[in-house]
């Protein structure tokens, strides 16, 4: 089977292409400007293209990762003309998100073994946080898993209420106290009724705040060990959702989330809004820490299952 053609329904597919158009747009217009003109790679070609790379927010390290990896190429091909560059590019930035990106999934799938398979979603207000959870619930609910949501944001009112409104959207429960309750009391709750419930699914929304990482890392190590109490090896992923269309600013509260607690698994959302999807490709490679959704639209199907060789042959297509 042809590397890059894996199993993918075509209408997912197609929301994908047209999430990522502004990023692809951008990228090469400018990569075909870096090598007008030119007919072998050869260190000017490699300078613009690391100068490309850098501005479509891949970021810095990982720019050079990919950069070296092309050298190499180059110096054992000794010739290697412009017009190899794409295949090139699409094969070293596919090797390096298999790094982190190991798996291959296209649906929700919930591990066997987890019941109930508990995530804790964290991130900043304003990410699409809510937004995601909403749409994970309605995934997870159509894949027939039972889900149960818990609202232990309870610093801002508003979250309650935004989580509230997607659990009525979707039709699944939801565990929620007062605004100022203590988080870790919401997350008992939300688990012992999902366990008397027998749900499969329970995603937890956690507090945004980052002005103080030492709070943060006390509130959701609290969380983690009041939820622990109730189901052993709880959460089984901690979520972590950026918003794709703030570029280095994802990365900089990526640093500070997995610094604060262990994130397992990342969510890059609003990329149909930006140019700047090359940042799914540098934070997954820089925090070593798979991209486990994407979202490439406004609508509730459009939060996707980031499978690595459908994202490169989009960028790529």
């Amino acid at each position: 089977m042809n590397f890059f053609k894996k199993i993918f329904s075509s209408e997912k597919k197609e929301n994908l292409d047209k999430g990522l158009e502004k990023t692809k747009t951008s990228f090469f217009s400018k990569l075909s400007k870096a090598i007008a003109g030119k007919s072998k790679v050869d260190d000017e070609v490699l300078d613009n293209l690391e100068e490309i790379l850098v501005s479509s927010d891949v970021g810095v390290n990982t720019t050079l990762r990919i950069i070296e990896r092309i050298e190499e190429r180059v110096s054992r091909d000794k010739y290697m003309g412009t017009d190899e560059l794409n295949l090139i590019l699409r094969e070293e930035i596919a090797g390096l998100l298999s790094e982190t990106n190991s798996g291959e999934a296209t649906d929700f799938e919930v591990p066997a073994d987890k019941k109930p398979y508990v995530i804790m979603v964290v991130g900043v207000n304003g990410v699409g946080k809510t937004t995601t959870i909403g749409k994970l619930a309605h995934q997870f609910k159509q894949a027939g898993h039972k889900v149960v949501l818990g609202a232990a944001d309870t610093f801002r009112a508003a979250a309650i209420d935004q989580l509230q409104v997607w659990a009525d959207k979707v039709g699944v429960p939801i565990v929620r106290q007062q605004m100022g309750s203590d988080p870790a009391s919401v997350a008992f709750d939300t688990l012992q009724s999902a366990v008397s419930q027998n749900a499969d699914v329970v995603i937890i929304d956690t507090a945004g705040r980052l002005h103080n990482k030492v709070n943060l890392m006390n509130e959701l190590t609290k969380v983690k060990r009041v939820m622990q109490k109730v189901v052993g090896d709880t959460p089984h992923d901690v979520l972590l959702v950026l918003d794709g269309s703030t570029g280095q600013n994802a990365f900089e509260q990526a640093k500070q989330f997995t610094a604060a607690t262990e994130v397992t698994c990342l969510a890059v959302t609003k990329l149909d809004g930006t140019a700047k999807g090359g940042v799914v490709i540098g934070i997954s490679d820089q925090f070593r820490v798979p991209v486990k959704y994407i979202g490439v639209g406004e609508g509730i199907e459009d939060l996707q299952v980031f499978n690595k060789y459908e994202f490169v042959d989009s960028f790529f297509k």
